[in-house]
């Protein structure tokens, strides 16, 4: 899942982004509307955590403005105000959610996987294909009922490809949905994790390599 944290509150941005890190998702920071503009203009996010009151461009604008390009990416609105009012005007301003600071992280990382979900064909909860069970709520992968023990992106690449339903899916798009842009296209990362999470998912090997194309389970 690749998600982008819009906050002004540096500190806090960076702590929400480090915790999502760790719960194999891709994260990008900015710290002002304009630069939330910037980066929805070049990367495709499945959700946008997104503080109401921000420099530059206010976050109601930043809202507004994905609400019109008509992307089907989902917006968490985070506000240092409670009252029901706020709640609903950002509602209507065309949020998905809303979250009143200060926040439990654990909800924040619920909401966010539950808005991800959205974006996409509805699956089942607990993802299962060629023997392996992928568990993204719990963070827990198993083969033939044996649990594997995965890293954060070992772990995002194996539920891409667990989500693509036994289709290609392309180093590109790997790097896409599983790495930040802070990570430099032309490196062989995708290709060394792949073989890592080939290794630790044992044999017969799951995941095949298309020439050419990218990968597959």
């Amino acid at each position: 899942m690749r998600v982008l944290v819009v906050e002004d509150e540096q500190l806090l941005a960076d702590a929400v982004a480090t915790g999502l890190r760790r719960e194999a998702m891709a994260v990008d920071v900015v710290y002002d509307g304009g630069a939330a503009l910037e980066r929805i203009g070049v990367n495709d996010y499945d959700v946008v955590v997104l503080d109401r009151d921000l420099p530059v461009v206010h976050g109601d604008d930043v809202c507004r403005r994905l609400v019109e390009l008509g992307l089907p990416t989902r917006v968490l609105m985070l506000t240092a105000s409670g009252d029901v009012s706020d709640r609903v005007e950002g509602l209507e301003l065309g949020a998905d959610d809303y979250l009143p600071k200060p926040f439990a992280f654990s909800e924040l990382t619920a909401r966010v996987r539950a808005l991800g979900r959205r974006t996409t064909a509805p699956l089942p909860p607990v993802l299962e294909r060629s023997g392996i069970k992928l568990d993204p709520n719990r963070r827990e992968v198993f083969r033939d009922g044996q649990e594997i023990h995965l890293a954060p992106k070992e772990f995002a690449v194996l539920e891409v490809l667990m989500r693509s339903e036994g289709s290609v899916v392309s180093a590109e798009q790997l790097l896409e949905k599983a790495w930040d842009e802070n990570t430099d296209p032309f490196t062989n990362v995708v290709r060394v994790t792949v073989m890592t999470l080939r290794r630790k998912l044992g044999e017969p090997a799951v995941i095949v390599t298309v020439p050419g194309s990218g990968y597959r389970i």
